[in-house]
């Protein structure tokens, strides 16, 4: 199974991926241990540490709200609209193979659709808390795709398995998700939303994925 997740999500990456170079993927492993840090250009799965949902998107649009792309939580693993690219704030200095310290502004851009994980005032459909969408395109991003992350603990820089939360940096909100289950078109499928309080439900740890090499280069500091 492990092999099977390391060969879909290689498939991916230099199918949908242009800036990833041979020499790169070939250095690339699929994470399976803890420590492992994330870089930029890294194609992961996020997983809502209270449920074990992961982080999901798929080409259907809410049917209130904004109307964008919905985003919800996945219960099981093997699943390829579960895989995001991991990318810098544009205009940084930020290149792929970066570390990425805790304060620092991320995307996450939905691999499938190429979409950016987004959030606004909208009400979300169940809870009526912020909505949480996928929006935009490959070169179509605005402040409203931008995430802070935040390392829970001691860690400098994030790592897989590590404990994280992600604040909005529009609305506040923290990335957000609960067992507020869809009935419907994304049956057995859970909310996912922002919410301005820190709570339990806002922890999220990077999990499966296929993690490029941190850059040779030494980094400033």
């Amino acid at each position: 199974m492990a092999l099977g997740f390391f060969a879909l999500a290689i498939f991916l990456f230099l199918t949908l991926d242009p800036d990833v170079s041979p020499s790169s993927t070939a250095s690339a492993s699929a994470a399976s241990s803890e420590g492992v840090e994330i870089t930029y250009g890294s194609v992961i799965k996020l997983m809502h540490e209270k449920t074990k949902f992961r982080l999901h998107s798929h080409d259907v649009p809410y049917g209130s709200g904004s109307g964008q792309q919905s985003v919800t939580g996945f219960p099981t693993v093997d699943d390829a609209n579960s895989y995001w690219i991991v990318r810098p704030e544009p205009g940084t200095s930020a290149k792929q193979g970066d570390t990425i310290k805790s304060g620092t502004i991320v995307r996450f851009q939905h691999m499938r659709t190429r979409k950016w994980l987004h959030s606004h005032l909208h009400a979300s459909p169940i809870s009526g808390n912020l909505e949480v969408s996928c929006f935009g395109g490959e070169n179509d991003s605005d402040t409203g795709d931008y995430w802070r992350l935040f390392i829970e603990g001691s860690g400098k820089t994030w790592k897989q398995d590590q404990k994280i939360r992600l604040q909005h940096v529009d609305t506040l909100g923290y990335l957000h998700s609960h067992d507020k289950k869809y009935s419907r078109i994304a049956g057995g499928q859970q909310e996912v939303c922002g919410v301005r309080e820190k709570r339990a439900d806002n922890i999220w740890l990077a999990a499966e994925g296929v993690y490029l090499p941190v850059t040779e280069s030494k980094q400033v500091e």
